[in-house]
């Protein structure tokens, strides 16, 4: 098993006939990805890379059977592409985009709260790498070569250090279930905790990395979380134990603006909840696997 996405998830790419869309669309096809089709609104009927150009997101659902989607849409107009997907009835969605006004991804959020719990569609993004279920399908912009099928889940902010760690395990015969992207904007769809949840209930995940750093409180409401409902070991390293306080360290939500946002006072309460910490980005690969030697 896997989450959220499986080599049967019929995909589709909005944005698809732009420039970044394209790229990403091909690449995810020669992964093995299900991609059956996108959306560019007026150019409906087309045909690109092979598959059929639909004009809105509710039209590939009826005509491709779509079931996930991917946000290559420009930030002005990326909220509502991603609200046009939850109302076409789309159950997963990864928005790529950065730079989405944070005043919009309010309403996103708000939308979404519309829909009863069941039917509600999972975001995940802005501003992340996206996800991939190794061997299954790639629903994201990440390098797909050094992700080998496994059992240990992945979720984290930093999509290059997502990368690493793949890397790092591969290098170690170490596998991944699912690796997820939840991106590096302040108000994003889905939070480590959310992931987490979803990964307890994935018989295939052994083990899960959580990869997050400096700004908000969402990798210690996972420890908590973790602590009190999880029967997997949990992971973690937190980027930017030398970052200053007050100032953007690449991501926009990278950020210490309160107490309890700095990488030391997470590591530390982390640590209190019991989760494993790496103690440097070289060190994930090697955690990790200490923890499944432990199992």
């Amino acid at each position: 098993m896997a989450i959220f996405i499986d080599e049967n998830t019929r995909i589709i790419v909005q944005g698809f006939t732009g420039k970044i869309g394209s790229f990403h669309a091909e690449d995810m096809i020669k992964y093995g990805s299900k991609v059956v089709g996108g959306v560019t609104p007026g150019k409906g009927g087309q045909t690109h890379l092979g598959r059929p150009v639909f004009n809105t997101v509710r039209e590939a659902v009826q005509k491709a059977g779509a079931q996930a989607s991917i946000v290559f849409v420009p930030p002005a107009f990326a909220a509502d592409s991603i609200m046009e997907a939850a109302d076409a009835g789309i159950k997963y969605c990864v928005s790529i985009t950065d730079g989405i006004p944070t005043q919009d991804m309010m309403k996103v959020k708000n939308f979404l709260r519309r829909f009863p719990n069941e039917e509600r569609m999972v975001l995940t993004g802005p501003n992340c790498a996206g996800t991939i279920s190794p061997g299954r399908s790639m629903l994201g912009i990440m390098p797909g070569h050094i992700y080998m099928q496994g059992n240990v889940g992945i979720v984290g902010r930093s999509g290059t250090l997502g990368y690493e760690a793949a890397d790092q395990m591969k290098r170690l015969g170490i596998g991944v279930s699912t690796s997820v992207g939840i991106g590096g904007d302040p108000i994003n769809g889905s939070s480590h905790r959310d992931i987490l949840e979803k990964f307890e209930q994935d018989p295939e995940t052994k083990v899960v990395l959580m990869i997050g750093e400096i700004g908000g409180p969402q990798e210690v409401e996972a420890g908590l979380f973790a602590k009190e409902y999880m029967t997997k070991p949990v992971v973690a390293y937190i980027a930017g134990l030398t970052a200053p306080e007050g100032r953007r360290m690449g991501h926009a939500g990278a950020i210490i603006s309160s107490a309890g946002e700095g990488a030391a006072e997470k590591v530390v309460m982390l640590k209190e909840l019991g989760v494993t910490i790496c103690p440097t980005p070289a060190a994930m690969g090697a955690t990790v696997a200490e923890v499944l030697a432990k199992l």
